[in-house]
């Protein structure tokens, strides 16, 4: 079987996964929580504010899917070689999440002097990724 095989996916708990990183995106990056830290930290006033702009909120629904399929493809991949549960998911997240998220991420936000921010995101990340993986091995 090939493990690049869209018809394994679980395309229910792909879009759980979408909407949990939109909850946990908004709680993260609330007002209350890291958002002032991080707007901060990316050199960003309070008077440059955000509006909510539509085309960011789809890329960044696209790009939370983007994650969640490849995922999904990783999951089963480790499924077919042993199988997939909900720690062996959490784990493949967290991994995939060391290994690629977290030092590209940090190499984009090193010369700009933004690890105070890379910090705050990379924490996201991780959050998303280790439910990611989770949910995608429970799901399985």
């Amino acid at each position: 079987m090939n493990d690049m095989d869209f018809s394994t996916i679980r395309w229910t708990a792909v879009l759980a996964c979408v909407v949990f990183s939109m909850i946990s995106g908004s709680i993260w990056f609330g007002p209350k929580t890291f958002f002032p830290v991080w707007w901060k930290a990316i050199g960003k006033t309070p008077s440059d504010r955000p509006h909510g702009q539509p085309v960011t909120w789809g890329l960044l629904i696209g790009s939370s899917a983007l994650q969640t399929v490849s995922m999904a493809l990783a999951v089963n991949a480790l499924a077919r070689h042993g199988g997939a549960t909900f720690v062996s998911g959490a784990t493949t997240g967290f991994m995939l999440w060391l290994g690629f998220v977290a030092p590209a991420s940090l190499s984009n936000k090193l010369f700009p002097g933004h690890v105070q921010a890379w910090a705050i995101e990379a924490g996201n990340h991780l959050i998303n990724f280790v439910a990611f993986g989770a949910i995608l091995g429970a799901w399985h």
